[in-house]
């Protein structure tokens, strides 16, 4: 799952521009210090009145100001320094981390009270609980730069002396039972359809998995793999390719992949990682999500997931850790140009309410691709995408229940799918927790990609969507996972993910364009976000964080 991402984040209420625009708030008024959380309850005597919660988000009031610098007031502080890095995310902080390594301390600024981009996590009395990403599939045992940074976190414990494949930490491996799906009235384990499934239906799927098998092992003419992660190790290969240029649904179709339970699967599947459905992602990035999963360990296999109760908050808490160089929280960069030494930065501090000019030798744009093309608005040579990536908006509900009921099949699952839902399920936050009975609170995480629109309508209907208007879709997906279960919950927060995840449509992952957008400027800029792969998973973004540093350091 997002989007499939520490404490609470003290993020805001998404809508709350529009009350601002309405107001007439000028720049002071926009920046309100963080922590502001629309909270709500349903009307006295209705069948959700017990029900408390409210609408969270990321700062949007702040971050829009880099639509309009001309707005700041004048630089009243300065501040100089060898290296900066722009966006304190996956890729940000993994870049932070890497200089460290190599004795550098950048000052890194972040919009958020805290780190983490859309891996962020909540905690309430109950559990800690993710806001956004919340598992790491095990890694390839080749993905050397992914196992040390596990290894220095206490995932990865050792190696075998035999095999020399990496050996895990048995907490951080998700706990049995890990999947089910809802399906004819029966909670059956795994998710790929098997409950009542027709013969011909049946068929299909094996046929498809043996595809799968076969492009697991696949290699190109050049020796990589057909499919590999992170994807810039794959194959260039034209054979595999091609497949970018299409859409998956129509691969889909052309191969006689037709059953319904299997396309329900497929569909479900591109949702889950990549927010957008089988007709938008490409052929290349569908096979992708299940011929790249190659993770191999001493005591664990490629359809095992490493998971916690914060979600993938406790792998951006260990790169935090890990890395050296002040963060500065609550600042977002508005404006960007080059000087004679380096590059100059125009950033807003919301906390302070003042403008702050940074000058630096070098720096690296750690954020969304939408993001640094309005800084590189300046810039000459900046590369500019032909049409604007497709950032796939999603919707976040973290409940907090005091109990669930369970219908016939298997029990409470860590993911948890109904089949035909307009979400992608839940994740149960306290599967982790080692305690002796499933019984009791606890905190679950309803994932929904906002997909059914395109994402600039979809993004818009969901900002102007209210918690009041919210609470009764969210709640009707519990219902068609639980019947009943709404006298059981007790809270219901909601977070819209408006640019939650860049979606993989076809030509981009392996068109000109995204390489072009990746390129360093005069060794003065650089670019780390998931963006510049195509897919938002946490290899990735890792991936480019590491990519784009080392691009930095061989500039010295």
């Amino acid at each position: 799952m997002p989007p499939k991402p520490f404490p609470s984040s003290s993020p805001t209420n998404p809508s709350r521009r529009d009350f601002l625009a309405r107001t007439g708030a000028g720049v002071a008024g926009m920046l309100l210090g963080p922590g502001v959380l629309l909270e709500s309850c349903s009307p006295a005597g209705s069948a959700t009145s017990h029900i408390q919660g409210g609408l969270r988000g990321a700062d949007h009031a702040v971050g829009h100001l880099l639509r309009t610098p001309g707005r700041l007031p004048a630089p009243s502080q300065e501040l100089s320094t060898d290296l900066l890095i722009v966006g304190g995310g996956v890729a940000g902080l993994a870049a932070r981390r890497e200089l460290a390594r190599h004795g550098h301390e950048p000052l890194l600024l972040e919009l958020e009270a805290r780190t983490g981009g859309n891996a962020a996590s909540g905690q309430n009395q109950v559990s800690a609980y993710p806001w956004g990403a919340h598992y790491l599939p095990v890694p390839d045992a080749r993905n050397h730069d992914l196992l040390s940074f596990l290894r220095e976190s206490g995932v990865v414990t050792g190696f075998d002396g035999a095999s020399g494949l990496p050996i895990y930490n048995e907490y951080h491996l998700c706990h049995d039972p890990e999947e089910r799906l809802l399906l004819n009235g029966h909670w059956q384990q795994g998710l790929v359809p098997e409950v009542g499934v027709p013969a011909a239906d049946r068929a299909q799927i094996a046929r498809f998995f043996q595809l799968i098998g076969e492009l697991k092992q696949a290699r190109g003419t050049d020796g990589r793999d057909a499919f590999a992660i992170p994807l810039d190790h794959s194959s260039t290969d034209a054979q595999f390719r091609r497949l970018d240029q299409q859409s998956f649904a129509a691969y889909l179709d052309q191969e006689g992949f037709t059953s319904p339970y299997l396309r329900w699967y497929l569909d479900y599947s591109c949702r889950d990682d990549y927010g957008a459905t089988a007709a938008q992602v490409s052929a290349w990035a569908g096979l992708h999500y299940f011929a790249a999963r190659k993770g191999r360990a001493h005591n664990a296999t490629a359809a095992d997931v490493l998971a916690w109760p914060e979600g993938n908050g406790f792998l951006v808490e260990q790169l935090r850790q890990q890395g050296q160089g002040t963060i500065l929280s609550r600042i977002v960069a508005c404006q960007l140009q080059e000087t004679p030494t380096g590059v100059e930065v125009l950033a807003y501090n919301a906390a302070a309410q003042r403008t702050v000019r940074i000058r630096a030798r070098q720096v690296l744009l750690a954020v969304p691709q939408f993001v640094a093309q309005r800084l590189l608005a300046g810039v000459q040579g900046a590369v500019h995408p032909a049409q604007p990536l497709h950032h796939a908006p999603w919707l976040v509900a973290n409940l907090t229940v005091t109990g669930l009921p369970q219908g016939p099949g298997q029990p409470l699952s860590w993911d948890n799918v109904g089949y035909g839902g307009a979400s992608v399920g839940y994740v149960n936050a306290n599967h982790q927790h080692l305690s002796l009975s499933a019984d009791g609170p606890k905190v679950i995480t309803v994932y929904w990609p906002l997909s059914d629109a395109p994402p600039d309508v979809a993004r818009r209907q969901a900002y102007q969507t209210t918690y009041a208007e919210w609470l009764p879709r969210v709640l009707a997906e519990l219902e068609h996972l639980h019947p009943g279960a709404t006298p059981y919950v007790q809270r219901v927060e909601v977070w819209v993910w408006g640019h939650g995840m860049v979606a993989p449509i076809p030509g981009f992952l392996w068109g000109p364009e995204r390489a072009a957008l990746a390129q360093p400027l005069r060794q003065r800029i650089f670019f780390a976000h998931s963006d510049y792969s195509g897919m938002s998973i946490f290899e990735e973004a890792f991936y480019q964080g590491l990519r784009a540093t080392r691009e930095m350091l061989a500039a010295v």
